[in-house]
């Protein structure tokens, strides 16, 4: 079979690698459609633990597909099945686990991050990912393009629920890629009276109009801007959906009384340090958060989004190609041009 491996920084290579084999527990997926991610991205160009010339990786943590085949012992999941994963896998021991909450495991590993992924034409999902349930059978009525970005559209539901948007709060998303466009669109669905995108690309901005007219799209976003939008009342809930220090420092200030702010794009090594004006915190009684990745509670709540026909997802996918030209989709996310880049296979 054909998979993209990783073999060092910015080094990919699409190799023929042997089919795996399906032990007892496990499933080998025959994968359909599988995204590109920043975090792959991140990987690729900067490198990543445990990845080198002797130890290839097979990267690739939002895919969806068909199950080829299924262990003699497992019994919930049958050949021919349309499938989702979530990729995040817990112990399954520790408080986090038990909590629901996977996702924060101290020792969590992730299929794409830690062992080999969906850019492949075949994978195998481990057993303590069967066994945990993220295995998640995809309905008839969801395309896997769809099925393959519910994984960030289920980590900005994380963000989104942590920020308790309520009907006609003033709601600014800061960042008009992917993620910010997926918390624009559970915002709108959580009743938000106004939702503004900000982003200082152009392109993405008419990107945005066009997946919902809706929106409010602006540049940067000025004392001016803020009081032009909400008058003297300031943004409910502000989401930076970007890896910005300037987005998080100003967000403070342009937030309302009682304002919730989510910290959702991680920065960059060497600028994770930002200075804060505690005292806005203070004085204007503001929430503050952070939110990484998803449980699978959270991925099996955002697939039934998609499945209802409540919230759309297919319109994020700008470019999709096979898998021999992949290297051409991890330039388009490396320019951040378009918004996903997928990998379809026959």
């Amino acid at each position: 079979m054909l998979a993209a491996r990783m073999y060092g920084i910015n080094d990919l290579r699409v190799e023929e690698v042997p089919k795996p084999k399906v032990g007892k527990n496990e499933i080998l997926l025959k994968i359909k459609a599988a995204a590109i991610c920043g975090t792959d991205v991140r990987m690729l160009t900067a490198g990543a633990n445990g990845i080198d010339a002797d130890h290839p990786l097979t990267l690739g943590h939002e895919f969806a597909g068909v199950i080829d085949e299924v262990g003699e012992n497992v019994t919930a999941y049958q050949v021919g099945m349309r499938v989702v994963v979530a990729p995040n896998i817990g112990c399954g021991t520790c408080d986090m686990c038990v909590s629901g909450n996977g996702h924060l495991c101290p020792d969590y590993r992730a299929l794409g991050v830690n062992t080999d992924g969906g850019f492949a034409e075949y994978m195998l999902i481990p057993e303590n990912a069967v066994r945990s349930g993220n295995v998640t059978v995809l309905p008839d009525n969801v395309s896997f393009i769809a099925g393959a970005l519910n994984e960030p559209f289920s980590c900005a539901l994380n963000g989104s629920e942590h920020c308790h948007i309520q009907p006609g709060d003033f709601v600014l998303i800061v960042g008009a890629g992917v993620i910010g466009l997926m918390h624009a669109k559970l915002a709108k669905m959580a009743g938000a009276g106004k939702v503004v995108v900000s982003d200082l690309v152009e392109e993405r901005l008419e990107q945005c109009k066009k997946i919902d007219p809706d929106f409010i799209t602006v540049g940067l976003v000025d004392d001016a801007k803020v009081k032009e939008l909400t008058g003297k009342h300031g943004f409910d809930v502000i989401i930076t959906a970007c890896p910005s220090p300037a987005a998080q420092k100003a967000a403070f200030g342009q937030a309302a009384v009682n304002g919730r702010v989510c910290f959702f794009g991680g920065l960059p090594k060497g600028k994770e340090f930002v200075e804060l004006n505690s005292n806005i915190i203070h004085y204007k009684q503001l929430v503050v958060t952070g939110t990484t990745r998803a449980s699978i509670t959270q991925y099996r709540k955002t697939l039934g989004f998609i499945a209802n026909g409540t919230v759309k997802v297919d319109n994020l996918a700008t470019k999709c190609a096979p898998i021999t030209e992949i290297h051409e989709l991890f330039e388009l996310a490396k320019q951040a041009k378009g918004l996903k880049n997928v990998v379809l296979f026959d």
